[in-house]
């Protein structure tokens, strides 16, 4: 995991057992409201997490844990940190770390987009962000973190060495099978899709995102989608062909911009494939209309949320699913050896 550019070689994926019940977390981006467009280190404003329990009311129902990644934003304003740490302190979330480099001191680096991947920030000043956040989290929750996820899903070759280096035990940032470089960020195409080890000691545990390209077409995915996403074929719409013809479709096991039935569709593919770890992840924004572009109306909230009981329902219902926070998957891997 030195290189976040390409896969690691010992980038080796556990091998659950055949016989393991399908593994549900939860992750949320805990972060300000901004435009997606831009980014602003005047944008701190906070006011959607006073309506995150549209959000935990349902995990509370489904006896479901939480982990709200938080940034700096978050972390150091009462308007979030008090109502978040509420729900902590009565054991039904956990806190984790979320770098958002240009809302998170010390402000050195100019604000750019390729500055806001905190992975391609010099070593020593992407440290640096990541302890004044953690020492923020410590102060306002009461806990060290050991959770993070980078923002933008923007890891670097200096990201495990300063994880190990804070004390950090999981990281969330992978996002496969994304490739980010066309916006400077990191290419994820490559990873997979199940949990590994890394880090110099192989101590820290990597839970990616769950993605991953369907369909007939599926293993040559990777050089098809490059193909029909260049920008001359742009106009033609092929991706949306694709999908249609069954043969390609890239989803994410998100409620943002990914229906129920698609929710469905990418876990029985990761299922068939092996994979035992899903991970449900959307923005703390998103609970309020009007904050990012997957909500813009109360009709968009009202089929946002109901994504999360349809798809909880299937995870524990028919798929008889079991729920871990990460650092209860950490201990279990731990536990058999895995």
């Amino acid at each position: 995991m030195k290189n976040y550019r390409k896969c690691p070689n010992h980038c080796s994926p556990i091998q659950f057992p055949q016989n393991q019940p399908p593994i549900l977390l939860v992750v949320v981006d805990t972060e300000e409201e901004f435009d997606w467009s831009r980014f602003d280190r005047s944008a701190t404003s906070v006011q959607a997490i006073r309506h995150i329990d549209r959000v935990q009311k349902i995990f509370d129902a489904y006896n479901l844990t939480p982990t709200y990644v938080v940034d700096y934003p978050v972390a150091s304003q009462p308007d979030s940190f008090l109502p978040l740490k509420e729900i902590q302190d009565s054991g039904r979330a956990l806190i984790g770390a979320h770098v958002h480099p240009w809302v998170n001191p010390p402000h050195e680096e100019e604000v750019c987009t390729f500055n806001s991947y905190p992975g391609n920030l010099p070593g020593n000043l992407e440290a640096a962000k990541l302890r004044v956040l953690t020492e923020e989290i410590e102060q306002n929750f009461g806990i060290r973190p050991s959770i993070y996820k980078a923002g933008r899903y923007g890891v670097g070759p200096n990201t495990a060495s300063i994880l190990e280096e804070k004390g950090y035990e999981v990281d969330l940032s992978v996002c496969p099978p994304v490739d980010y470089r066309d916006d400077g960020g990191p290419d994820f195409s490559s990873y997979p899709p199940e949990p590994y080890w890394f880090g110099q000691n192989r101590y820290l545990l990597e839970i990616p995102i769950s993605g991953a390209f369907i369909g007939f077409l599926k293993p040559v995915s990777l050089k098809v989608y490059r193909f029909v996403t260049q920008s001359l074929l742009a106009p033609f719409h092929i991706p949306g062909i694709l999908v249609r013809l069954g043969a390609l479709d890239r989803l994410r096991l998100s409620p943002e911009g990914f229906t129920s039935r698609e929710h469905i569709k990418l876990t029985q593919g990761l299922l068939r494939a092996g994979v035992r770890t899903f991970t449900w992840s959307f923005h703390s924004p998103s609970v309020v209309p009007g904050c990012i572009p997957y909500v813009q109306s109360q009709s968009n909230l009202d089929r946002f949320l109901d994504s999360f009981q349809k798809y909880f329902d299937y995870f524990f219902g028919e798929l008889g699913g079991i729920t871990m926070t990460p650092l209860e998957l950490k201990q279990y891997l731990e536990e058999m050896n895995l």
